[in-house]
């Protein structure tokens, strides 16, 4: 435990399975968790330091309680923190007076308990400090009261120490020289291995202007733990203060916030994809500022930090490069900025938004973001604005922000303005300058700094539309060997490509999906079936893309994105794409493109068998890293051939090609200097296009699927309707319908995972795996979640290869019917078959009668012997247990009084459906509940006429 007196002392010296079958979990809040958080700050612009600030902060941190959560032992909370200027006077009596105050600096360690462990931590601390030309001037034991705590964080409490540093240098670059400091400290830790950063060491925060206080507490007892919070010598101009919901990660120490730079409110929903984009760049990362030193950085990630964390550090490294955080925070989370009114007046903030939407994708979720760099404290909203913020201003210039109003008793007649965040709006206080900056004029600010627009206007190319073709281009037999060959279906024809090329939108199918899985399934599959979307959980609320379309976007961009930490004119030089969906003449432009591309292909021979995926991969991999080397900004990844495939020649399937050449790439350093365009046949609905879009593509020209459309279009059922008046339809037009039912259907996708950028969405791998092995995972799907293993690189070869064979050397009249929709008695097994329908049926309609239990005993066998269809069917009971005496068993009777239906409204059901699941649970003596608005008053009425059976 620590000691409670403030005592100062001068520092003197300084599972075992096949391979194949190993889950590939990914990071542990990708699978096992999902935030609510209280946030906001407190500031007094006149620069004014108090302890009745920090005595606001405490007060409104304690109202705050209800934002966070509890462990079971009541009294441990997710955490709650501030995060202010140093309070130099706790420090006053000890500080050596020969020391230059303005180079010196504070950090808030947590340290193992463990003395050994603390003796090594220390010494490293001391050797790197010494290294960096920094002199370590002391150590000081935290006062805390270890008895506020719950069990299960005063079994995890750390030893909490602040050190003085004395640097060389003094403000920004003093905050540089501390930022190398505490990574190289943290990498000196890794290397030698005795202490775990994370677990048993952690710095909350190393400056010359800031110092954080947090843990594992309930925020009411955060002032009770930390007896320098209620010390009048405590003071400050400002707090940024956090109360944790931990929804992203189990609860730790270190997890607590405010961060280094932010406290954050929400949830990133984009993070795999953020986190893999900068680890993508971190080669390219750099800014004269550094000297070159990031390099020994990297990497700059840590895939175990919860998302807040991750954004904390991506912002840390923007504002130690020279930037304030506001300019940091429009670069990573910028506002939804087109068809925006209010920004007309603004031309220059529209450039500096879309000059960064060519480097950096959006970090995009529902936030609500308090920061601070020790110069400047703000709060700004995401896009969407799902995050409640609000503000006062008092006449005796103090300003408070929130995410709940009322958290600090206001006097009404001191209150000089008061307000809200609306979406992507911010405030800011600029201590330095003694202002209170709104929206548009601190973003202006930041905007004007360079000339944006003119970078723009000079380097910026942009893909225009260009017209459809006007004719079929391959002949109709030839056209079925390649749907063959290439996986197509009649059902994918006629239920999901003509029916798009028709009316223009996705297709409805009833809900849920009664088929085997993929990896269960004895039809083949393309690889697209193995993976399953994620969507949106607990607070993290999908968005309507039809209501909210003003903040969604499909805009990409292709080329060499810059470095992120310094705003040059080259940088500009992109293509933009307003849809990544584009045509054959609009590849055509993209090949041509000044950026220059290179076209790869994944065709490789028949011959090479089921080992010649493999080796075509690798082949493919080489050809694009050769092309970056050679300056190719664009890499088209095709399966086209001018004479389609042939029984002599086969393909890696598109998804396992830009995967492979996407994380290839981003291992070598180099991801970020190219785009990927996918140029395939094997790609027709919405959810394929999602999964090459969210494993690394930019852009995919569906060259069959084109084709496709047109063929139906010039086929003579279509032609006869068109004569009859029955259809007004281009081919043209066909083809604009598919594109755009496309292209909605993509935004349906991201707004079930509340994401709004098509931009962000790329490459974030927001998919479950299942039935995909390790050996595959590492090659194009690294860091996906799977929990079971599955295909090898064999596998997938002999599945593509199963569709090749049923196309050569035949003549093909129809495509087949696998019956992966609708139920044949020749195609896929349907957990609700006609046949299991019957029997049900049967069995309820005779029921009480001894010919329902033999119908019963029929509809039991139906299931029992049915084929495996999902993971559950591969699951058996394995007990060291007896089984227990019936007789021992509470009754059903009893049982089922604790069922309960939940709040589910009405609209949400049926009335018919609401209704009988309220009589239901009445009868058995259960719980209902009515669910939001309430019940139709003639359900007061009580129910006396029913007669069983």
């Amino acid at each position: 435990m620590n000691h409670s007196d403030n005592h100062w002392h001068m520092n003197h010296s300084t599972p075992t399975t096949v391979a194949n079958q190993v889950p590939y979990l990914g990071p542990r809040w990708l699978v096992e968790e999902r935030d609510a958080c209280g946030v906001g700050f407190i500031a007094c612009p006149a620069g004014e330091v108090s302890h009745k600030l920090i005595e606001q902060t405490l007060t409104a941190l304690t109202c705050m309680e209800h934002r966070g959560g509890c462990s079971a032992d009541r009294d441990s909370g997710d955490g709650a923190g501030i995060l202010t200027q140093i309070p130099w006077a706790l420090f006053d009596n000890v500080l050596p007076a020969s020391v230059d105050r303005a180079k010196l600096a504070v950090g808030m360690l947590f340290l193992p308990q463990d003395a050994r462990k603390r003796s090594v931590a220390k010494q490293i601390v001391a050797e790197v400090v010494g290294k960096e030309q920094c002199q370590l001037v002391g150590w000081r034991e935290v006062p805390v009261n270890p008895a506020t705590l719950g069990i299960q964080a005063r079994e995890n409490q750390p030893y909490i120490e602040q050190m003085v540093i004395a640097g060389t240098t003094a403000g920004d670059e003093l905050e540089r020289q501390l930022y190398l400091v505490r990574r190289k400290i943290v990498k000196a830790l890794q290397a030698e291995g005795t202490v775990k950063p994370g677990d048993d060491f952690y710095i909350c925060s190393l400056s010359s202007r800031t110092i954080v206080y947090k843990g594992m507490v309930r925020s009411a007892v955060l002032g009770e733990f930390y007896s320098d919070l209620t010390n009048p010598a405590f003071t400050a101009a400002f707090a940024v203060y956090h109360r944790r919901f931990s929804t992203n990660t189990l609860p730790k120490w270190p997890l607590a916030q405010p961060m280094r730079v932010l406290g954050h409110n929400g949830e990133i929903n984009t993070l795999l994809g953020n986190i893999n984009g900068m680890t993508a760049r971190e080669s390219d990362l750099n800014h004269p500022l550094w000297n070159d030193r990031l390099r020994e950085l990297q990497p700059i990630l840590n895939l175990d930090n919860s998302d807040s964390g991750t954004l904390d550090n991506v912002l840390e490294l923007i504002v130690r490069s020279g930037r304030s955080p506001i300019e940091g925070l429009m670069m990573m989370v910028p506002e939804a900025y087109k068809n925006q009114p209010e920004l007309d007046k603004y031309p220059e903030i529209t450039d500096f938004y879309e000059y960064y939407s060519g480097l950096q994708e959006a970090w995009d979720g529902p936030a609500l973001l308090a920061f601070s760099d020790g110069k400047v404290v703000g709060a700004a909203l995401d896009r969407n604005g799902l995050r409640p913020a609000r503000y006062c201003i008092t006449k005796d210039g103090y300003i408070y922000v929130g995410s709940e109003a009322g958290v600090v008793d206001l006097p009404v007649d001191q209150i000089v303005e008061k307000g809200r965040l609306g979406p992507g709006e911010t405030i800011v206080v600029d201590l330095e300058t003694k202002e209170i900056l709104h929206n548009w004029e601190v973003k202006q600010r930041v905007a004007d700094a360079h000339p944006y627009g003119a970078w723009l206007k000079a380097h910026r190319q942009t893909l225009t539309a260009q017209p459809y073709e006007a004719s079929c281009r391959v002949e109709s037999l030839s056209l079925l060997n390649q749907q063959t060959a290439f996986g197509y279906t009649e059902e994918d024809i006629a239920m999901i490509v003509n029916d798009m090329a028709e009316n223009g939108k996705e297709p409805t199918f009833c809900m849920g999906d009664d088929i085997p899985l993929a990896v269960l399934s004895e039809k083949a599959h393309p690889l697209y079936d193995y993976f399953k979307q994620r969507f949106a959980q607990v607070t993290n609320p999908a968005i309507d893309p039809l209501r909210e379309k003003l903040v969604m976007s499909l805009d990409v961009s292709l080329g060499k994105k810059g470095n992120l930490l310094e705003a040059k004119p080259e940088f500009a030089g992109f293509l933009k794409l307003n849809s990544p969906i584009i045509n054959e003449a609009e590849l055509e432009i993209v090949k041509a493109s000044p950026l220059g591309s290179e076209m790869l292909s994944t065709l490789y021979p028949v011959a090479d068998g089921a080992q010649g995926l493999k080796q075509a991969i690798d082949r493919l991999c080489h050809a694009a890293l050769k092309a970056v080397n050679t300056g190719k900004q664009i890499l088209i990844l095709s399966d086209w051939s001018n004479h389609g495939l042939t029984d002599e020649i086969t393909y890696i399937p598109p998804l396992l090609a830009v995967g492979a050449v996407h994380h290839y790439l981003t291992q070598q350093g180099l991801r970020a200097r190219i785009s990927l365009v996918v140029d395939t046949a094997q790609c027709w609905s919405t959810h394929h296009f999602a999964c090459l879009i969210g494993f690394g593509a930019s852009a995919v020209c569906p060259y069959l699927a084109w084709e496709s459309v047109r063929s139906w279009w010039c086929g003579s059922k279509t032609q006869a309707a068109i004569g009859r008046g029955e259809m007004d339809i281009t081919i043209d037009k066909a083809q604009a319908n598919y594109r755009r039912a496309i292209e909605d259907g993509l935004l349906k996708i991201l707004s079930k995972m509340g994401i709004s950028l098509l931009s962000s969405y790329q490459g974030a791998q927001i998919f479950e795996a299942i039935g995909i092995g390790r050996e595959v995972l590492d090659i194009s799907f690294k860091g996906t979640t799977s929990r079971i293993g599955g295909l090898t690189m064999a596998d997938v070869a002999r599945e593509t290869m199963s569709f090749h064979h049923k196309a050569f050397p035949k003549e093909l009249k129809k495509l087949e019917n696998l019956g992966f929709f609708n139920y044949r008695p020749s195609g896929e097994y349907h957990m609700n078959s006609p046949q299991l329908a019957k029997a049900l049926h049967k069995a309820v309609d005779a029921y009480p009668n001894q010919a329902g239990y033999d119908h019963y005993q029929t509809y039991k066998k139906y299931l029992q012997e049915r084929p495996v269809t999902a993971l559950r069917d591969l699951l058996d009971f394995k007990s060291d247990r007896n089984s227990i005496d019936i007789e021992s068993v509470e009754s059903v009777t009893d049982i089922v009084k604790r069922f309960c239906t939940g709040g589910m409204s009405l609209g949400a059901l049926s009335r018919e459906a609401h209704e009988v699941l309220a009589i239901a649970m009445n009868r058995i003596g259960a719980k209902s509940n009515s669910g939001e608005g309430g019940e139709d008053p003639v359900r007061y009425k009580t129910i006396d006429d029913a007669v069983e059976g």
